[in-house]
């Protein structure tokens, strides 16, 4: 009986032990591929919006608005990571003046998070060539090791156009964007210019320059993606608080398109990651 039994758990252990290897030899490699055509189609929506053929990367135009209020308007031309031109207009609370403000001719803004985006996806399209179709894994801890090092350049892609950076206000005034208008904005205007999820949004501050016998309890504020009224910060010697803020933004529908790939790619990295690891679980030493 126990010879039956032992016989069972060796004849188990040999079949399992060549699933383990078909999976290595063969499943890894098919989940390999297919994770290198669907980032190859996120990289795309970097370079090519709307998934175009081969060609430079096409300009399109988004048209800046909220629903709450109609202080600010513009219209942003967006070609893969670089913001072309940037028309707004906005008017003032205060005087009630209509200002508009567009790029230079010469100026060009490079959004940094789609840019960092699509750094990491390419850096993990780099992971999966590297690992040919003739390449064989010898145990489960490579693979662990290289779905783990996709899976951190997926979740940092994500992660650049999920979470804008937070900035201080003399950061933003003295940033490279404050420059690239003309008319130059006033002293009391500050933009900023970021992604959050598949959204471009600009932000406009009207500032309140306090007097140097102002009585108000100066407190300057910390970092933020976005500071309310009431902010307060000094630049220059010159003490500032910020009166209005509005927010305007609009839909970029190829960042959702990357979003969902990398969502896609992190669930298929994450079943190969398991599928190894109920394969080790068999054993009672850990076969990699």
């Amino acid at each position: 009986m126990a010879t039956a039994a032992a016989s069972a758990s060796s004849t188990e252990r040999s079949v399992l032990e060549e699933e383990f290897k078909w999976l290595l030899k063969e499943e890894v490699h098919s989940v390999l591929k297919q994770l290198q055509d669907i980032l190859k189609e996120a990289s795309r929506r970097f370079t090519l919006p709307g998934g175009v053929g081969e060609g430079p990367t096409k300009q399109e135009n988004f048209a800046l608005g909220t629903t709450s209020s109609d202080q600010v308007k513009g219209i942003l031309t967006l070609q893969g990571d670089t913001l072309c031109q940037a028309e707004v207009n906005l008017k003032t609370l205060r005087t009630n003046q209509l200002l508009h403000f567009a790029f230079r001719e010469d100026k060009q803004w490079k959004m940094q998070q789609i840019q960092d985006a699509r750094n990491h996806v390419n850096q993990a399209i780099y992971l999966l060539t590297n690992r040919g179709e003739n390449y064989t894994f010898q145990t489960g801890a490579e693979v662990l090791k290289l779905m783990d090092a996709v899976m951190l350049q997926l979740t940092r892609a994500r992660n650049r156009l999920t979470t804008p950076a937070t900035m201080t206000l003399p950061e933003v005034a003295t940033s490279g964007l404050t420059k690239m208008f003309t008319p130059a904005l006033p002293p009391d205007i500050l933009l900023n210019f970021y992604v959050n999820v598949n959204k471009l949004c600009l932000l406009v501050y009207q500032l309140h320059a306090l007097q140097p016998n102002s009585t108000k309890n100066f407190r300057p504020s910390g970092s933020a993606v976005l500071h309310n009224p009431g902010a307060m910060f000094e630049l220059n010697n010159q003490r500032f608080e910020v009166s209005h803020v509005h927010k305007v933004e609009c839909v970029v529908p190829w960042l959702n398109d990357a979003l969902v790939f990398f969502t896609v790619s992190l669930q298929l990295c994450q079943q190969l990651k398991d599928k190894i690891s109920v394969f080790s679980s068999y054993w009672n030493f850990r076969p990699y």
